[in-house]
Protein backbone atom coordinates (compact mmCIF):
# COMPACT_ATOMS: atom_id res chain seq x y z
CA UNK A 1 0.00 0.00 0.00
CA UNK A 2 1.34 3.21 -1.08
CA UNK A 3 1.04 5.81 1.98
CA UNK A 4 1.44 9.36 1.24
CA UNK A 5 2.14 12.18 4.15
CA UNK A 6 3.58 15.52 4.43
CA UNK A 7 7.04 16.24 6.00
CA UNK A 8 5.66 17.54 8.90
CA UNK A 9 5.55 17.02 12.35
CA UNK A 10 2.53 16.24 13.10
CA UNK A 11 2.19 13.35 9.86
CA UNK A 12 4.98 11.96 10.97
CA UNK A 13 3.82 11.41 14.79
CA UNK A 14 0.92 9.70 13.37
CA UNK A 15 2.48 7.41 11.12
CA UNK A 16 5.57 6.33 13.75
CA UNK A 17 4.10 3.52 14.86
CA UNK A 18 3.92 2.19 10.92
CA UNK A 19 7.24 3.58 9.87
CA UNK A 20 9.18 2.06 12.33
CA UNK A 21 7.18 -1.21 12.27
CA UNK A 22 5.73 -0.78 15.75
CA UNK A 23 2.72 -2.40 15.51
CA UNK A 24 0.97 -5.91 13.67
CA UNK A 25 0.21 -4.63 9.80
CA UNK A 26 -2.03 -7.41 9.46
CA UNK A 27 -1.06 -8.57 6.74
CA UNK A 28 0.28 -5.29 4.72
CA UNK A 29 3.28 -3.81 3.47
CA UNK A 30 3.35 -0.39 3.05
CA UNK A 31 5.99 2.54 1.28
CA UNK A 32 5.87 5.87 2.91
CA UNK A 33 5.63 8.57 0.29
CA UNK A 34 6.62 11.83 1.94
CA UNK A 35 5.12 14.92 -0.42
CA UNK A 36 3.97 18.32 0.33
CA UNK A 37 0.27 18.50 0.77
CA UNK A 38 -0.42 20.16 -2.68
CA UNK A 39 1.78 17.62 -4.77
CA UNK A 40 -0.38 14.87 -2.45
CA UNK A 41 -3.65 16.55 -3.08
CA UNK A 42 -2.77 16.89 -6.80
CA UNK A 43 -1.62 13.05 -6.86
CA UNK A 44 -5.50 12.21 -5.45
CA UNK A 45 -7.16 13.46 -8.60
CA UNK A 46 -5.28 10.91 -10.62
CA UNK A 47 -5.97 8.21 -7.78
CA UNK A 48 -2.16 7.69 -7.75
CA UNK A 49 -2.05 6.71 -3.82
CA UNK A 50 -4.11 3.86 -2.27
CA UNK A 51 -4.04 6.06 1.27
CA UNK A 52 -3.04 9.71 1.24
CA UNK A 53 -3.37 12.93 3.34
CA UNK A 54 -5.08 15.16 1.56
CA UNK A 55 -6.60 18.68 2.21
CA UNK A 56 -10.51 18.62 2.76
CA UNK A 57 -10.47 21.48 0.32
CA UNK A 58 -9.27 19.04 -1.98
CA UNK A 59 -11.72 16.48 -1.10
CA UNK A 60 -13.99 17.85 -3.35
CA UNK A 61 -12.43 17.32 -6.12
CA UNK A 62 -11.61 13.27 -5.31
CA UNK A 63 -14.80 12.18 -3.73
CA UNK A 64 -15.90 10.20 -6.25
CA UNK A 65 -12.22 8.50 -6.00
CA UNK A 66 -11.66 8.52 -2.12
CA UNK A 67 -13.30 8.51 0.94
CA UNK A 68 -12.39 10.33 4.49
CA UNK A 69 -11.21 8.02 6.79
CA UNK A 70 -12.83 8.94 10.34
CA UNK A 71 -9.59 9.38 12.13
CA UNK A 72 -6.19 11.08 10.69
CA UNK A 73 -7.78 14.73 10.65
CA UNK A 74 -5.85 17.96 11.35
CA UNK A 75 -8.00 20.56 13.02
CA UNK A 76 -7.79 23.78 14.38
CA UNK A 77 -9.61 24.80 17.86
CA UNK A 78 -9.85 28.54 17.44
CA UNK A 79 -6.21 28.25 16.23
CA UNK A 80 -5.18 27.13 12.77
CA UNK A 81 -3.18 28.66 9.81
CA UNK A 82 -2.57 32.47 9.69
CA UNK A 83 -1.61 35.12 7.05
CA UNK A 84 1.76 37.14 7.94
CA UNK A 85 3.57 40.37 6.37
CA UNK A 86 6.26 42.29 7.40
CA UNK A 87 4.13 45.09 9.13
CA UNK A 88 0.85 45.15 10.36
CA UNK A 89 -1.93 45.65 7.44
CA UNK A 90 -5.53 45.65 7.24
CA UNK A 91 -6.82 41.85 6.53
CA UNK A 92 -9.29 42.99 3.96
CA UNK A 93 -6.31 44.28 2.04
CA UNK A 94 -5.55 41.08 1.35
CA UNK A 95 -7.61 40.33 -2.18
CA UNK A 96 -5.90 43.22 -3.71
CA UNK A 97 -2.16 41.97 -2.28
CA UNK A 98 0.20 39.57 -3.37
CA UNK A 99 0.24 36.76 -0.93
CA UNK A 100 1.86 33.51 -1.32
CA UNK A 101 -0.30 30.57 -0.45
CA UNK A 102 1.31 26.99 -0.61
CA UNK A 103 -1.71 25.72 -2.78
CA UNK A 104 -4.61 26.42 -4.69
CA UNK A 105 -6.07 23.18 -3.03
CA UNK A 106 -5.10 23.73 0.26
CA UNK A 107 -7.78 23.97 2.70
CA UNK A 108 -6.07 27.52 4.17
CA UNK A 109 -6.31 29.06 0.75
CA UNK A 110 -10.15 27.97 0.55
CA UNK A 111 -10.67 29.55 4.27
CA UNK A 112 -8.70 32.78 3.52
CA UNK A 113 -10.90 33.43 0.85
CA UNK A 114 -14.27 33.10 2.64
CA UNK A 115 -12.67 35.20 5.21
CA UNK A 116 -11.17 38.08 3.49
CA UNK A 117 -13.01 37.24 -0.78
CA UNK A 118 -10.79 36.01 -4.02
CA UNK A 119 -7.33 36.19 -3.91
CA UNK A 120 -6.53 38.33 -6.81
CA UNK A 121 -2.49 37.78 -7.41
CA UNK A 122 -2.19 34.50 -5.48
CA UNK A 123 1.48 33.52 -5.75
CA UNK A 124 1.92 29.77 -5.30
CA UNK A 125 5.15 28.80 -3.31
CA UNK A 126 6.17 25.40 -1.33
CA UNK A 127 4.84 25.69 2.29
CA UNK A 128 8.16 25.81 3.73
CA UNK A 129 9.21 29.07 1.37
CA UNK A 130 6.16 31.10 2.24
CA UNK A 131 7.87 32.78 5.39
CA UNK A 132 11.37 33.54 3.10
CA UNK A 133 9.36 35.39 0.18
CA UNK A 134 7.46 37.69 2.66
CA UNK A 135 10.45 38.51 4.63
CA UNK A 136 12.75 39.08 1.05
CA UNK A 137 9.77 41.34 -0.22
CA UNK A 138 8.68 39.03 -3.40
CA UNK A 139 5.13 38.94 -1.44
CA UNK A 140 3.00 41.72 0.18
CA UNK A 141 1.80 38.76 2.70
CA UNK A 142 1.83 34.98 3.37
CA UNK A 143 -0.65 32.45 4.45
CA UNK A 144 1.20 29.85 7.00
CA UNK A 145 0.86 26.36 7.26
CA UNK A 146 2.58 23.66 9.30
CA UNK A 147 5.53 25.06 11.68
CA UNK A 148 5.83 28.60 10.07
CA UNK A 149 2.86 28.97 12.38
CA UNK A 150 4.96 29.30 15.52
CA UNK A 151 8.07 30.11 14.03
CA UNK A 152 7.09 33.68 12.05
CA UNK A 153 8.41 36.05 14.61
CA UNK A 154 12.38 34.48 14.00
CA UNK A 155 11.99 36.31 10.71
CA UNK A 156 10.99 39.46 11.76
CA UNK A 157 6.90 39.08 10.81
CA UNK A 158 3.94 39.89 12.42
CA UNK A 159 0.61 38.24 12.18
CA UNK A 160 -2.42 39.66 10.60
CA UNK A 161 -4.28 37.03 10.31
CA UNK A 162 -5.76 33.68 12.57
CA UNK A 163 -7.89 31.84 10.37
CA UNK A 164 -8.71 29.23 13.64
CA UNK A 165 -10.30 32.58 15.14
CA UNK A 166 -12.03 33.99 12.38
CA UNK A 167 -13.64 30.44 12.21
CA UNK A 168 -14.39 29.91 15.39
CA UNK A 169 -16.49 33.05 15.58
CA UNK A 170 -18.01 32.43 12.26
CA UNK A 171 -19.37 29.10 12.97
CA UNK A 172 -19.81 29.68 16.59
CA UNK A 173 -17.40 27.31 17.88
CA UNK A 174 -16.71 24.62 15.49
CA UNK A 175 -13.01 23.04 15.39
CA UNK A 176 -11.60 24.27 11.73
CA UNK A 177 -10.96 21.44 9.04
CA UNK A 178 -7.93 21.31 7.77
CA UNK A 179 -6.28 18.16 6.34
CA UNK A 180 -7.59 14.61 6.73
CA UNK A 181 -6.59 11.20 5.44
CA UNK A 182 -8.55 9.21 2.82
CA UNK A 183 -8.37 5.97 1.47
CA UNK A 184 -8.96 5.10 -2.51
CA UNK A 185 -12.54 3.54 -2.84
CA UNK A 186 -11.29 0.56 -5.48
CA UNK A 187 -9.87 -1.52 -2.48
CA UNK A 188 -13.01 -2.65 -1.36
CA UNK A 189 -15.05 -2.78 1.72
CA UNK A 190 -12.95 -5.52 3.79
CA UNK A 191 -9.44 -4.16 2.76
CA UNK A 192 -10.92 -0.74 3.75
CA UNK A 193 -12.20 -1.22 7.05
CA UNK A 194 -9.30 -2.71 8.03
CA UNK A 195 -6.62 -0.25 6.91
CA UNK A 196 -8.86 2.05 8.91
CA UNK A 197 -8.08 0.21 11.90
CA UNK A 198 -4.84 0.01 11.20
CA UNK A 199 -3.81 3.31 10.78
CA UNK A 200 -6.35 4.06 14.02
CA UNK A 201 -3.67 2.20 16.14
CA UNK A 202 -0.92 3.80 14.54
CA UNK A 203 -2.52 7.43 15.73
CA UNK A 204 -3.11 5.82 19.08
CA UNK A 205 -0.12 4.55 19.58
CA UNK A 206 1.76 8.03 19.11
CA UNK A 207 -0.31 9.24 21.77
CA UNK A 208 0.18 6.65 24.27
CA UNK A 209 4.23 6.44 23.19
CA UNK A 210 4.29 10.48 23.09
CA UNK A 211 8.04 10.99 23.85
CA UNK A 212 9.14 8.33 21.50
CA UNK A 213 6.74 9.59 18.64
CA UNK A 214 7.58 13.27 19.51
CA UNK A 215 11.90 12.07 18.92
CA UNK A 216 10.73 10.49 15.67
CA UNK A 217 8.54 13.49 14.58
CA UNK A 218 11.63 15.80 15.64
CA UNK A 219 13.48 15.20 12.40
CA UNK A 220 10.85 16.61 10.81
CA UNK A 221 10.16 20.16 12.34
CA UNK A 222 12.52 22.43 10.30
CA UNK A 223 13.34 25.25 13.01
CA UNK A 224 11.80 23.93 15.66
CA UNK A 225 12.93 23.00 19.12
CA UNK A 226 11.73 20.54 21.62
CA UNK A 227 9.32 22.91 22.90
CA UNK A 228 8.01 23.67 19.83
CA UNK A 229 7.72 20.20 18.23
CA UNK A 230 5.74 19.13 21.40
CA UNK A 231 3.68 22.05 20.84
CA UNK A 232 3.30 21.61 17.46
CA UNK A 233 1.73 17.90 17.75
CA UNK A 234 -0.01 18.73 20.48
CA UNK A 235 -2.31 20.94 18.10
CA UNK A 236 -2.77 18.85 15.30
CA UNK A 237 -2.76 14.95 16.84
CA UNK A 238 -4.77 14.88 19.58
CA UNK A 239 -8.21 12.98 20.76
CA UNK A 240 -10.02 14.61 17.56
CA UNK A 241 -7.29 13.15 15.57
CA UNK A 242 -8.95 9.35 16.37
CA UNK A 243 -12.29 10.45 16.10
CA UNK A 244 -13.46 13.67 14.14
CA UNK A 245 -16.49 13.63 16.26
CA UNK A 246 -19.87 14.81 15.32
CA UNK A 247 -19.06 18.11 15.56
CA UNK A 248 -15.49 17.75 13.53
CA UNK A 249 -17.79 16.11 10.80
CA UNK A 250 -20.68 18.96 10.63
CA UNK A 251 -17.69 21.27 10.43
CA UNK A 252 -16.22 19.47 7.26
CA UNK A 253 -19.43 19.45 5.21
CA UNK A 254 -19.93 23.19 7.19
CA UNK A 255 -16.78 23.97 5.02
CA UNK A 256 -17.41 22.45 1.99
CA UNK A 257 -20.66 24.02 1.88
CA UNK A 258 -19.79 27.58 2.43
CA UNK A 259 -16.87 27.03 -0.10
CA UNK A 260 -19.76 25.82 -2.55
CA UNK A 261 -22.40 28.67 -1.94
CA UNK A 262 -19.44 31.64 -2.43
CA UNK A 263 -18.18 29.61 -5.63
CA UNK A 264 -15.01 28.81 -4.55
CA UNK A 265 -15.84 25.00 -4.43
CA UNK A 266 -17.08 23.82 -7.61
CA UNK A 267 -20.10 21.28 -6.89
CA UNK A 268 -22.14 19.78 -3.90
CA UNK A 269 -19.76 17.70 -2.00
CA UNK A 270 -21.23 14.75 0.09
CA UNK A 271 -19.15 13.84 3.07
CA UNK A 272 -18.18 10.23 3.16
CA UNK A 273 -16.83 8.32 6.12
CA UNK A 274 -15.69 5.06 6.58
CA UNK A 275 -17.75 3.49 9.08
CA UNK A 276 -15.83 0.47 11.15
Amino acid sequence: MRLGHSPDPDDAFMFYALAEELIPADGFRFEHLLRDIETLNRWAMEGRLEITAISVHAYAKVADRYRLLPHGASMGERYGPIVVAREELDPARLPSLRVAVPGALTSAFLELQLAVGRIADPHLVPFDRVLDVVESGEADAGLVIHEGQLTYPDQGLVKVLDLGEWWDELTGGLPLPLGANAVRRDLGDDVIVRLSHLLRESIRYGLEHREAALAHAARYGRGLNADLNDRFVGMYVNDRTLDYGEDGRLAVAELLRRGKEAGLVDREVPVDFVED
